[in-house]
Order: structure tokens, then C-alpha cells, then sequence
């Protein structure tokens, strides 16, 4: 019988440390119309943006006044998905509410 060594040799693999970049923030913004009745606009803006009645009444006149409010600041995915939340929750209601998104 043969005598047989074996030898091993071990290495380590590292990465190199993995660099994430943030996802680009987008603007949900409620847009002011002639039906849509501001309490409708901050009850949208408590439930499906879940700010406080004196944070939603603020923004809710900044539509009012302005034409256009803010309603949050979120990721491309879940801009969308809130929006889309307001439109049937606006169709629904029957109101014209219009919402979109900018980037922030």
C-alpha cells in the first residue's frame, strides 16, 4: 500500500463590500378640483396616508389654496399603489379627486 499525502490548500474568498444605493423617492400629489369635498380630501389623507387630522387638514388647504398638495413621500412602487388606492377609493365615492407623482 502506498503512502499518499494530500495536501490542501485553503483559501478564502471575500467580497468586497457590496455598495446599495438608495431607490429614487417620488411625490404622491393630490390635485384640487370643484366637487371633491375637502372632507373627503382629508379622510383620503388620514386613511390611506396616515397623517394626523392636523397634518391632513394643512395639506388638504394647500390643495385647496394652491391647487396642489403633497400627500407623502415614497418609492416608485408604493407612489403607485397608493395612488391607485385613492382613485377607487375617489370612483367609489364619486368624486374626481385626480392624483399623481413627481419625482421628489
Amino acid at each position: 500500500m502506498a503512502d499518499t499525502k494530500h495536501h490542501r490548500q485553503e483559501t478564502v474568498i471575500t467580497k468586497d463590500a457590496i455598495e446599495t444605493k438608495e431607490p429614487p423617492l417620488y411625490k404622491v400629489l393630490l390635485h384640487n378640483d370643484d366637487y371633491t369635498t375637502m372632507e373627503f380630501v382629508i379622510a383620503i389623507l388620514e386613511t390611506v396616508f396616515h397623517k394626523s387630522t392636523p397634518d391632513a387638514t394643512k395639506i388638504m388647504l394647500n390643495v385647496h389654496h394652491e391647487g396642489v398638495g403633497v400627500a407623502g413621500v415614497y418609492t416608485k412602487e408604493i407612489c403607485e399603489t397608493k395612488i391607485s388606492v385613492v382613485q377607487q377609493l375617489a370612483k367609489k365615492n364619486e368624486f374626481p379627486l385626480r392624483c399623481s407623482m413627481e419625482t421628489a
